[in-house]
């Protein structure tokens, strides 16, 4: 299986002048959806004899001051986790919508890299929980994207003496995935054809390769990416630098030289994934490597200037 770079534009910042009910799930930014939940109710509620303002924000939110919400979205105060419970409460947020917000704060308010990432994982893998719960996602299309343990499992079919047990997947996994996870990807596999696993000697090999859905939702395919990153995260500080190879490169590129140098990143990719797949029909591996290409912007695009 290739693992396959699609790109997955983000939602630009919901306008603040908007007069729909802003839905939590769509924003990666809480003082964003904090500010388009205010000017919700300012907008709703401009002809009644109370309109909503600060102050009844912070009384619903048993909060003193009346002022506080504003500076939350203003970024001048940060929530404290007692604070997020009583936010959640302010905005009329169930259980699930709740443990969701709590997820998107501790995730914007991180500090430390790693532990932004880890809370952004944390956020993906609720979100698309979520979604399969209340039927958002077709569950058989979800069964059909392999999670990270499915493509490593995958790959290890390449790699010399691997006996498919599960302890002993587990044990070459390092301990990252439970058996349960393990049993369930390599059930997975073997159901959809990608795997197969023969009658008589019980050795699995390749099988053919499954049809791909023709639209997989994206929020599936960040997750799969965001726990691929992940892992690198992981190695980053877990193997010594002769296991690894990270490097990085910073960039100013106009829009065509992004395209190209995109463009160049998925030739790089598939005529690897080419070599690497001729390689194996020659002889075994003697481990399973993750390789990420990363290329995504860190500044905001300069405003054109008048000749």
């Amino acid at each position: 299986m290739e693992n396959q770079a699609t790109q997955l534009s983000q939602n630009p910042a919901i306008s603040t002048t908007s007069v729909l009910a802003p839905i939590l799930s769509d924003y990666m930014d809480f003082r964003l959806f904090l500010a388009d939940f205010y000017q919700f109710k300012k907008e709703s509620t401009k002809r009644s004899l109370r309109p909503y303002n600060y102050a009844i924000f912070s009384a619903a939110a048993d909060i003193k001051s009346p002022n506080y919400l504003k500076m939350i979205i203003e970024g001048k105060r940060n929530l404290s986790m007692d604070m997020v419970a009583k936010f959640a409460k302010a905005c009329g947020l169930n259980k699930a919508q709740s443990d969701e917000f709590k997820l998107l704060v501790t995730f914007n308010q991180a500090e430390d890299p790693a532990d932004r990432n880890y809370a952004l994982k944390q956020l993906s893998e609720y979100r698309v929980q979520q979604k399969l719960k209340h039927g958002e996602f077709d569950r058989k299309v979800f069964e059909k994207v392999p999670n990270w343990i499915g493509w490593i499992i995958y790959a290890l079919v390449d790699q010399e003496g691997v006996t498919f047990e599960t302890s002993k997947l587990k044990e070459l996994l390092r301990g990252k995935a439970s058996e349960s996870e393990i049993d369930q990807a390599l059930k997975n596999l073997l159901m959809s054809g990608e795997l197969q696993k023969d009658p008589t000697t019980g050795v699995i090999s390749k099988g053919k390769p499954s049809e791909a859905p023709e639209e997989i939702p994206s929020a599936l395919i960040r997750q799969l990416q965001m726990q691929l990153m992940y892992l690198g995260l992981e190695s980053l500080y877990q193997d010594a630098p002769t296991e690894r190879e990270f490097g990085s490169l910073t960039l100013s590129l106009t829009q065509a030289e992004f395209e190209e140098l995109k463009f160049k990143l998925r030739q790089m990719r598939k005529s690897l994934h080419k070599d690497n797949s001729i390689a194996r029909t020659q002889g075994k591996g003697e481990r399973v490597y993750q390789l990420n290409l990363q290329l995504f912007p860190v500044s905001n695009a300069s405003k054109k200037l008048d000749a």
